[in-house]
């Protein structure tokens, strides 16, 4: 939650660094978690302001931001171990809006985010392409939206407060395409990978 005058700011970063990990994630895997952990630390902390309190909440998101980064950056393993359960987080959400609107079952959405985070403990390389490739993907997709002024997946409130608030796993109702533009930016981006940016040195 941010006020809505950095909304476009906010949605650029959000579709330079979705790109970054989309296409050169494991090269750059530290700087990439460094920016999703900024991203969910800033969404966190943010979210306990209340929403009349601009310089709360500025402050709260660059502060939780930094946490956020810190926390990932050291602790490399279990960035690996959350790249891998937020994938399959991911894949429950937009899963789950084929079959019906709202949230997956917790059930599902924890099973599929401890396969995801043992699979990245196992096969760290492959699994960090594709977490990055395709967590990227969706920042783009997302970030792209807040540029686009779309207000599928990142909604303005009705409310009198004047602030953004982003959705990041809720497509925009009606618009179908939004998981096959997913999973074929997350595919290129995982061949760029794995041909060009991913390769061992």
């Amino acid at each position: 939650m941010l006020p809505h005058a950095y909304e476009l700011p906010a949605a650029v970063l959000l579709v330079l660094g979705g790109a970054l990990a989309c296409f050169a994630g494991y090269r750059l895997f530290r700087t990439v978690l460094a920016i999703y952990g900024f991203l969910f630390g800033a969404a966190f902390a943010s979210s306990m302001m209340a929403a009349t309190n601009t310089t709360g909440m500025i402050i709260a998101a660059v502060l939780g931001g930094l946490v956020g980064a810190l926390v990932l950056v050291f602790a490399y393993f279990v960035g690996i171990a959350v790249a891998g359960a937020g994938l399959g987080a991911l894949v429950a959400h937009v899963g789950w809006s084929y079959v019906k609107p709202g949230d997956p079952p917790l059930v599902a959405l924890a099973i599929l985010a401890v396969l995801g985070a043992v699979a990245a403990m196992i096969l760290q390389r492959y699994v960090i392409i594709v977490a990055t490739a395709f967590g990227g993907a969706w920042t783009v997709i997302v970030g792209g939206f807040a540029v686009a002024g779309e207000r599928g997946i990142v909604k303005r409130p009705t409310l009198t407060s004047d602030v953004w608030i982003l959705y990041p796993t809720s497509p925009a109702p009606g618009n179908r395409w939004i998981p096959i533009a997913w999973v074929a930016l997350g595919l290129l981006g995982t061949v760029v990978q794995l041909g060009i940016t991913g390769k061992k040195r």
